[in-house]
């Protein structure tokens, strides 16, 4: 931290280039957490609505990789995602694909890769897919 400033040198993102803040810089912790509430909540709605109370973990489950998937490729994000201010991009500036979100969605189901992330606070399934969460 410069003791000038009180700005920190050093920010998740710093080393893939994106800014410290701002348009493309790395979603943090807060926006991720309630966008993945979001998403799960309505995952769990859509369940209710389709199953009636107490719907199946595993409908669920499927109900949220589905719309996950879905939305990515059609909007770069989910809609808890694009609720809170951030889009899926891939780590090399180009097209999303189609097998990104896909690899991502399942790994995040898996729920430990999405757990462990790196000092960019890139998850492991934002790793393996080659892609990074940045706020729009």
């Amino acid at each position: 931290m410069s003791a000038e400033s009180g700005v920190s040198a050093d920010w998740p993102g710093k080393r893939l280039g994106l800014p410290a803040a701002g348009p493309r810089s790395i979603g943090r912790v807060g926006r991720r957490l309630g966008a993945l509430f979001l998403d799960w909540g309505m995952s769990y709605g859509i369940a209710f609505l389709i199953l009636g109370p107490n719907p199946n973990e595993w409908a669920i489950l499927g109900i949220f990789g589905v719309l996950q998937v879905v939305v990515i490729l059609i909007a770069n994000g989910s809609i808890g995602h694009l609720v809170f201010g951030l889009r899926v991009v891939p780590l090399v500036p180009g097209y999303l694909g189609a097998w990104r979100p896909f690899l991502r969605t399942i790994l995040v189901m898996l729920f430990i890769p999405a757990v462990i992330y790196d000092r960019d606070q890139r998850g492991l399934h934002d790793r393996w897919a080659g892609t990074i969460l940045v706020r729009r």
